[in-house]
């Protein structure tokens, strides 16, 4: 899917983006780690057209350049601050999917004000629990890791070598600074976020989530006071993908 997209200039990083205008209500889309505005561009199409909508390439994704500092969850946050700030968006309504939900859970938290509705889909922020066999397979790796820079060297060259055969389909995906930023950012939980957020909040979740599992999604309806939760039926970690004509229905619904 082609998009045409427009470049703005925020805290020093070439920023790709779009804008659909519509009436007054704004909503701004926020993608998933690893992906992109063409990945969200069913959601974008679900919006009815009397909003104006927004997205953007965070750092790192996309067309936009990369940051030159590691970026944890907390960084994108204060990027989409930035982002508000640049194009003068004092209140609206925010949709993220996946690591653009956990992103949002910081926003609900902490500038209440921003916001008219949050819409939150199979959304990361909460520390998985960890099987036995995810604990073997991290000291295993990490094992394998020690033994291979005994033989081989620690050179970087190397390092890209072991990883490349080693990490997970994220980390293998990233490369350089943002290979840093996915470490910082798969280690952080925004759970404590969710007691402060008041906004009228829509959860939607795959009901075969098997990278943010149900339960995580039955964690936020718990957690946050106001919210609701939507599960997909045979759908998984892109659930709007999966049933967009379910996703479609409900996220009108929700906006009125």
């Amino acid at each position: 899917m082609k998009v045409n997209k427009d470049f703005v200039e925020i805290n020093n990083i070439k920023t790709a983006y779009i804008k659909r205008d519509g009436g007054d209500r704004v909503v701004v889309i926020l993608h998933g780690w690893g992906a992109f505005i063409e990945s969200i561009m069913p959601i974008v199409n679900s919006i009815p057209m009397d909003y104006t909508v927004y997205a953007y390439d965070a750092p790192g994704f996309g067309d936009s350049d990369n940051p030159t500092e590691v970026m944890g969850t907390y960084d994108y946050y204060k990027f989409l601050l930035a982002f508000l700030e640049k194009f003068n968006i004092k209140k609206a309504t925010f949709i993220g999917h996946s690591f653009g939900g956990k992103t949002l859970t910081i926003l609900g938290s902490k500038n209440k004000n921003l916001i008219e509705k949050l819409i939150i889909i199979d959304a990361s922020g909460v520390i998985p629990k960890r099987k036995l066999s995810y604990y073997i397979k991290v000291y295993s790796f990490k094992l394998a890791k020690k033994i291979y820079m005994l033989t081989h060297g620690n050179d970087k060259e190397s390092l890209k070598k072991f990883y490349k055969s080693h990490g997970s389909d994220d980390y293998q995906a990233a490369d350089g600074i943002m290979r840093k930023c996915f470490v910082k950012v798969v280690n952080e939980s925004t759970r404590e976020e969710f007691k402060n957020i008041d906004a009228e909040t829509l959860l939607i979740w795959g009901e075969n989530d098997d990278a943010t599992p149900l339960y995580m999604g039955e964690i936020f309806e718990k957690e946050i006071k106001n919210s609701g939760l939507v599960v997909l039926k045979n759908a998984g970690h892109y659930s709007y993908l999966d049933d967009y004509g379910t996703f479609n229905a409900v996220i009108n619904n929700f906006l009125g």
